[in-house]
């Protein structure tokens, strides 16, 4: 290819990245829940006529980016090419098809140009409610967790399946909000159409398949590149979590071979009774992240990049089977990498970040007014983050969500979604692991019903009983703490009761330390006490 050719194409896959970046931000602007719009849990990409995907969004998380890669080959098999026109678009929340469980919603719709079938678009995003018993680990299987959406039409050839809203309007708890996202999915792909069709004919393109292959090409040849400078070899890992009513055992042993890289996650624990299982599409898309960040950070996610990880495991929690209850996948899922690069330090000693909080604290929180009195009833739904592994050469970020990528959600957002308030919003002191970098920091977070309201709440907490380790010498991060402002201990999992006029104290926990602490310099320590990240006296 001449270097005019080669400047075209990069352009052009610029271009196609610029697209799906606008189709995100589509979702982002549009969409009724606070989960999407404020702390941005969703994902978009758009892929060709086989079902690769070509491109995804910055924006968004990468549990669903990686998720719906898969998704997408599940909706062809169901929907046959016979079947697909122009206006149709099509979704399901089927945690084994989509994205892990039935709160996210993807949706996908075909891109055709002058008659003939170009892309897809996808896009996922996580709504308030599903129905069933609330977003929790309390279900005994995935029927009790809401209600199922098989893959079908949510509209054909423009026209929007009616029946569908009303069935979802008679199931869910905040129907104006689930209904609203559901539009809002359905708009983020149409205007990645129209933005890839716009382009398409401004360059003259009948086809992505030139493209496309100008993408894989040159994603296989970097991928293969990094893979091949990286030390050759198998190491194993295990991670020890809270669970729900007794710790569980996460296991993964990550082997680099000449020309890929396995994941395996043997060893792991049986699949649980309780909503905290996770299926392994989205276990696999975690422990393809962390692969991604550790290999090849800087080359944009597409199926050649992603085709150089495998990940298999048995039956277990990492693996869990229908109709296994899998609300809570999330936790688990956001342990993986962890999990995954605990692994791999052992490969690259003096490269790999140490432990973080992980899993997002999420709360959903059902508001309603004590007996005998008027009020306004609510489900409110918060993502909350812990604080990071501190780095090799930088501490952790702290109260930042990864491996998830989230928002914290502002406090007036959260406020004016339901009766509730939130008095406390702050960076937990010496909550971070000491070290020659300090652990990032967790937060406080105290909540209340105002006045004439009671809450219930869904708590989805992890690393209250096995804080974050450090690595390479670091201390670990401060165990979470779940109490209200009684003193009286809460359950970290599990819904639980908030009288009126108690508050709801959560103390986030903190990433792990690394290197020796003796080796922290003195004006860090110093500047740690003058902004209040730890005590005087420390």
């Amino acid at each position: 290819m001449s270097d005019i050719g080669e400047i075209r194409m990069q352009v052009m896959w610029n271009r196609l990245i610029s697209v799906v970046e606008e189709q995100a931000l589509t979702l982002l602007r549009t969409a009724f829940s606070t989960s999407v719009r404020e702390s941005g849990d969703l994902s978009a990409g758009v892929f060709d006529p086989r079902g690769q995907m070509l491109a995804q969004a910055v924006t968004g998380t990468p549990g669903h980016v990686n998720t719906m890669a898969e998704a997408v080959l599940h909706f062809m098999n169901e929907i046959p090419r016979e079947n697909m026109f122009e206006g149709d678009t099509y979704v399901t929340n089927d945690p084994w098809q989509g994205t892990g469980h039935l709160h996210d919603i993807t949706m996908v719709s075909p891109s055709f140009l002058n008659g003939e079938l170009v892309a897809f678009f996808a896009c996922t995003a996580h709504v308030v409610d599903v129905g069933g018993r609330g977003f929790g680990a309390d279900g005994k299987s995935v029927y009790e967790e809401g209600i199922q959406i098989p893959i079908m039409k949510f509209a054909e050839k423009g026209k929007v399946n009616l029946d569908l809203v009303r069935i979802l309007r008679a199931n869910v708890r905040e129907p104006n909000q689930v209904v609203g996202d559901f539009y809002s999915l359905a708009a983020c792909n149409e205007v990645g159409h129209r933005r890839l069709i716009d382009m398409m004919k401004e360059i003259g393109l009948t086809s992505l398949d030139g493209l496309g292959d100008f993408i894989f090409s040159r994603t296989r040849d970097a991928m293969l590149e990094r893979i091949e400078a990286l030390p050759k070899g198998s190491w194993s890992n295990e991670l020890v979590t809270d669970g729900y009513d007794e710790p569980v055992k996460l296991a993964a042993t990550v082997s680099v071979r000449a020309d890929h890289v396995e994941v395996d996650f043997t060893g792991t624990d049986p699949m649980s009774r309780w909503g905290i299982n996770c299926p392994i599409i989205y276990s696999k898309a975690y422990a393809c992240y962390a692969l991604k960040c550790m290999v090849a950070p800087d080359i944009p996610n597409n199926a050649a990049s992603l085709a150089f990880f495998t990940v298999s495991s048995p039956v277990n929690i990492l693996n869990a089977v229908r109709p296994a209850p899998v609300a809570l996948r999330h936790i688990f899922g956001h342990m993986v990498p962890d999990l995954v690069l605990g692994a791999l330090s052992k490969a690259l000693p003096g490269k790999i970040l140490a432990e973080g909080a992980g899993a997002l604290w999420n709360i959903h929180i059902s508001a309603r007014p004590v007996a005998g009195s008027s009020g306004r009833r609510a489900e409110v739904l918060m993502f909350n983050s812990g604080g990071m592994g501190a780095r090799p050469e930088l501490d952790g970020l702290s109260a930042t969500a990864f491996p998830s990528g989230v928002h914290t959600m502002p406090i007036e957002a959260t406020e004016h979604t339901g009766p509730i308030v939130i008095w406390r919003k702050e960076l937990r002191p010496n909550s971070g692991g000491d070290g020659e970098f300090r652990g990032g920091l967790g937060q406080t977070i105290e909540i209340a019903a105002t006045d004439g309201h009671e809450f219930d709440f869904s708590a989805m907490f992890d690393r209250v009983n096995h804080p974050a380790h450090g690595r390479n010498g670091g201390k670990p991060g401060v165990a979470g703490v779940v109490k209200l402002d009684d003193g009286t201990t809460m359950r970290p999992k599990g819904w639980q009761h908030v009288p009126a006029g108690r508050r709801l104290i959560l103390e986030l926990p903190g990433g792990g330390g690394y290197g020796d602490p003796s080796r922290r310099s003195v004006a860090a320590r110093a500047n740690d006490r003058s902004k209040g990240y730890i005590s005087e006296n420390d």
